[in-house]
């Protein structure tokens, strides 16, 4: 087809994927393409704007590596992260709610028992995490599988680092039999995404800033129930209102107590002050396959 123009591209380029064979792809590759091409008709985009775009793409792929993840960064700034976690995640009331992933999950994280400090040396205050794993109906989970990460003090996960080659705060666990478990770690703080890139660049420009408010990141597994990908916030934050990455939910909001030195949880004498964290997931049963 010759001699197209502003009014007749569109049906042009979806009549291209007329063999397409794969009705998904057609369906998601046709929906891309008008959305496209009518954000480009309705703010009239230039020439030079369209470069600007192509050169801000660029740079951010430029900017990923195995320790950094920029596009994750990008979906997650401009709230597409929290939208496809939204619509992909409905369960029922009284399970645990889902939020964003995160760029700074590591596969095969460290294994550690139940009680384990898993700051393995990460910078900031003592604490102490416990709680229970449970369906809907109450049942305890036993053996769930939870992966846990975290920032330290300053604002950085262990990937961060360069040349660390430990990881710190982050573990894998499992609960116990009765779905109960504990650990021990450093405090959560507020902390700023990775903001000297393109995505950090663009959130200047937009007027916004790039703090997330102190969380715990958990993602649990066990038989029998759909995977959970979450977060634990601390209460009082100041972010909790304008997380960089929309992440927040009230029901994932949970206290951090604040203890004198002294005997902690886990009966270890600790010589400054501690936190303690109290929190229980619930877990949404796949179909016909909750554990009896």
């Amino acid at each position: 087809m010759r001699n197209l123009n502003e009014d007749t591209i569109t049906q042009a380029v979806l009549a291209r994927h007329a063999g397409m064979s794969n009705e998904r792809l057609r369906e998601v590759m046709t929906r891309l393409v008008q959305h496209l091409h009518a954000f480009a008709r309705e703010v009239k985009l230039t020439e030079a704007e369209w470069a600007a775009g192509i050169q801000f793409l660029t740079e951010t792929g430029h900017m990923c590596s195995d320790k950094r993840q920029e596009f994750i960064l990008l979906s997650d700034t401009l709230g597409l992260s929290m939208l496809v976690t939204a619509q992909n995640n409905s369960k029922p009331e009284g399970c645990t709610e889902s939020t964003v992933f995160g760029p700074f999950h590591v596969e095969g994280s460290p294994e550690h028992q139940l009680g384990d400090d898993i700051a393995n040396g990460a910078k900031g205050e003592p604490c102490f995490v416990s709680g229970r794993v449970r369906g809907i109906d109450g049942k305890p989970v036993p053996h769930a599988r939870m992966e846990v990460w975290q920032a330290d003090e300053d604002g950085f996960y262990d990937v961060q680092y360069a040349g660390q080659d430990e990881h710190r705060a982050r573990a894998t666990l499992h609960s116990d039999a009765d779905g109960r478990y504990h650990f021990r770690t450093i405090v959560a703080n507020p902390y700023p995404i990775p903001h000297d890139g393109p995505v950090g660049r663009m959130l200047e420009a937009l007027g916004r800033h790039p703090w997330r408010p102190a969380h715990l990141h958990f993602m649990i597994q066990a038989e029998g129930y759909e995977r959970l990908i979450t977060h634990v916030f601390r209460n009082g934050d100041r972010y909790l209102d304008s997380d960089a990455v929309f992440g927040v939910r009230s029901t994932l909001i949970a206290d951090w107590v604040r203890h004198d030195a002294g005997i902690a949880p886990d009966g270890s004498r600790v010589d400054t002050p501690f936190y303690t964290l109290d929190y229980d997931f619930v877990l949404n049963p796949i179909e016909g396959r909750a554990a009896a």
